[in-house]
């Protein structure tokens, strides 16, 4: 499948963008939050919906908002798209892009078919939807609708030491403003968000869109093992009190209860053994933890029990562990009305739950939210390795048209 004559093409726009933010060492992208590589694409986004005479402004959480209101109808109750730029460290190549991209193209067929809308259109850009920077997901999204206390954003880290606040105001925002933005929140009527599937349902179902059900309940959590730091070659093994050591145990242990809770996820994908030395006993190791279920019940269970193995962990070497939240999101389900309409829309197309979170379900408290997902042949994601055929981000790029205009010419 082609673009007709006027629409730009997924692939072209991904294309624009394939070198920004390449990672040498961990291969595919890494585009955290505010750096260079995460503005040069929100720069990219600017010039996109500037040649298209949309209206771009920034909101003072950091989203970018980019406005169709030919009829210059009053932005209260528009219908609203688009997803997020940055990513996780090594991340794919199409993994918040493709949402991005595919709202261009999806504004381009709508004009190529001389649609008038009877509401605005926006497409959104939201800042730190992956957490990989400052370790809450969809910081923007949350600060947008009051989920995430200011204060708390403010004084969040990463990992080199500089705070959100130091980040955002280097970014231009001025952090005395961040946090609940009722004025912004009021002018999504509606929100359609298109993602890469991250998993393998569609190719298993030979379809390129589906239809979104629900985000599986999720959070990040703080596990923190504290020992005491000595010399590798002076310290005898009866003498030690090594985190590594414990952090290994809870590791396992954290596999260990996931299995033992049908359809639960855990995941370490990151540990520090502080100073980290290689000749080093390591006086603290930090790992967060990840951990998903559908019943916001049976995750509370999980985390509860892995804090209970890993402390028992910790006591087994003299060490003392604890764990802290840092982010959790119930299970989220899109708006049974929206899915309909959607359904309608695209016969043919499944309806599939996702266990990857997202700046929609942050929305589906506050606003009617779906989504839709194209295909993605790998079933992989957060990798070098998710991909998407041309043919399938066209696809997707229709089905989005398709839904935006059922929308933008009906009341949500």
């Amino acid at each position: 499948m082609t673009a007709p004559t006027g629409v730009a093409s997924v692939a072209g726009l991904l294309g624009d963008i394939a070198g920004t933010g390449r990672d040498a060492s961990r291969g595919g992208y890494s585009r955290p939050v505010f750096s260079t590589a995460e503005r040069d694409l929100v720069t990219w986004f600017t010039d996109q919906a500037q040649r298209r005479g949309l209206d771009v402004e920034t909101d003072r959480n950091g989203i970018v908002w980019a406005w169709w209101n030919p009829a210059g109808a009053p932005l209260t109750g528009s219908v609203v798209t688009g997803s997020h730029l940055d990513s996780v460290p090594g991340g794919g190549a199409f993994d918040g892009p493709l949402g991005v991209a595919s709202s261009l193209a999806a504004l381009d067929h709508l004009r190529a078919r001389g649609f008038a809308p009877a509401r605005p259109l926006g497409i959104a850009v939201f800042p730190e939807e992956e957490g990989s920077r400052f370790g809450v997901a969809c910081l923007g999204s949350r600060l947008l609708t009051g989920a995430l206390a200011p204060e708390r954003a403010l004084n969040l880290t990463d990992p080199d030491g500089t705070s959100f606040a130091d980040a955002a105001r280097a970014a231009g925002l001025d952090p005395r403003h961040v946090g609940r933005d009722d004025e912004a929140l009021s002018r999504i009527g509606v929100f359609l968000e298109l993602h890469v599937e991250q998993g393998r349902g569609l190719i298993d179902l030979g379809a390129p869109v589906a239809v979104a059900s629900s985000v599986l309940g999720h959070g990040r959590w703080r596990l923190t093992i504290t020992g005491e730091g000595n010399h590798a070659g002076a310290t005898l093994m009866a003498d030690r009190r090594d985190p590594v050591v414990a952090a290994a145990a809870a590791v396992l242990a954290v596999r260990d209860v996931a299995r033992q809770h049908d359809g639960a996820r855990a995941t370490v994908g990151r540990l520090i053994p502080v100073p980290g030395g290689t000749n080093v006993i390591a006086g603290r190791v930090d790992a967060w933890l990840d951990v998903r279920h559908p019943d916001d019940d049976v995750t509370a269970a999980v985390v509860a029990e892995i804090t209970r193995r890993a402390q028992h962990a910790a006591a087994v070497e003299g060490c003392t562990a604890t764990v802290t939240e840092e982010s959790l999101s119930p299970t989220a389900h899109f708006d049974a009305g929206l899915r309909e309409r959607l359904r309608e829309v695209l016969p043919g197309a499944p309806v599939l739950a996702t266990g990857a979170g997202h700046d929609a379900a942050v929305l589906a408290d506050h606003v009617p939210t779906g989504m839709l997902f194209v295909r993605n042949p790998t079933g992989v994601s957060h990798s070098p390795a998710e991909h998407v055929e041309d043919p399938d981000a066209e696809a997707g790029a229709l089905a989005l048209a398709d839904a935006l205009a059922e929308l933008l010419t009906a009341p949500a």
